[in-house]
């Protein structure tokens, strides 16, 4: 098992759900963390948080990986040991909407596919080569099953996530001689502000999504992150699959 103690570990989506439960994770490994999100607010009182209960190092920048120049100017302001990042978790994603294709609004399609796609893309393109000047890393992409099976009204969410997939297989192509790792974590339904980000903001809808049986927690899938970061480096866990075993598919679930 290998040791995360003093490593860095850059987590984008880190305000909420499971970038937030990934944080915790490897603080509780020993990691030193950069965090980025939007909410810069959420961000520091995370920080003060991780700081004082596992006295690690913790770096957080206010950052939209939609926006290509924030994210290189971002990555280039790292000095010193923060360039010397070892894993990158591109966790910052979402949905908007679920309309049949014909029916879409094309602001929330562009929304998906700039932040799931090309944000993973820009986050990617800045950190990688530091990995590739050290020749070790491990770049884990939060995908889902929605990347393998299509589901009514997820049209262009499904497409973002299955260029997920295929970015993931595509970095494992490229990076395969540089001795770094590449992992694509493929979650079911996921308890989080998940479904209240995709019916903006109504948070009755998002409730009920949820009622009737227990799905995946944030915690859950952090801990999924965390166990493929911690295999020995000759490892690398490809593409993990994790459902509740109340979801049989994308659409069957079985409440009660």
């Amino acid at each position: 098992m290998k040791s995360l103690v003093n490593k860095i570990v850059f987590i984008t989506g880190a305000s909420s759900g499971i970038g937030k439960a990934a944080a915790f994770m490897f603080a509780s490994e020993g990691a030193d963390l950069i965090l980025a999100a939007r909410r810069i607010d959420r961000l520091k009182e995370l920080e003060s948080g991780l700081k004082n209960k596992f006295k690690i190092d913790v770096l957080t920048i206010e950052l939209d990986v939609r926006k290509k120049g924030d994210v290189k100017k971002a990555v280039g302001s790292f000095i010193g040991k923060w360039r010397k990042i070892d894993i990158l978790l591109n966790n910052a994603g979402l949905a908007r909407g679920m309309s049949k294709i014909h029916e879409g609004d094309t602001d929330q399609w562009d929304e998906m596919i700039d932040t799931n796609v090309k944000g993973l893309l820009y986050v990617s393109r800045e950190v990688i080569p530091l990995m590739v000047e050290k020749m070790e890393g491990h770049v884990i992409n939060l995908g889902s099953i929605a990347g393998h099976e299509v589901y009514p009204n997820g049209n262009v969410y499904c497409a973002s996530k299955f260029a997920v997939n295929g970015l993931s297989r595509a970095m494992r192509v490229d990076l395969y001689d540089k001795n770094i790792r590449v992992t694509t974590i493929d979650p079911g339904m996921v308890e989080t502000e998940f479904s209240e980000v995709r019916f903006s903001g109504d948070k009755e809808r998002a409730k009920k999504v949820y009622e009737g049986w227990k799905p995946l927690s944030a915690d859950d899938i952090a801990e999924t992150i965390l166990w493929t970061a911690l295999r020995p480096a000759h490892v690398n866990i490809s593409e993990v699959i994790i459902m509740s075993t109340a979801q049989g598919s994308t659409t069957l679930l079985n409440k009660k």
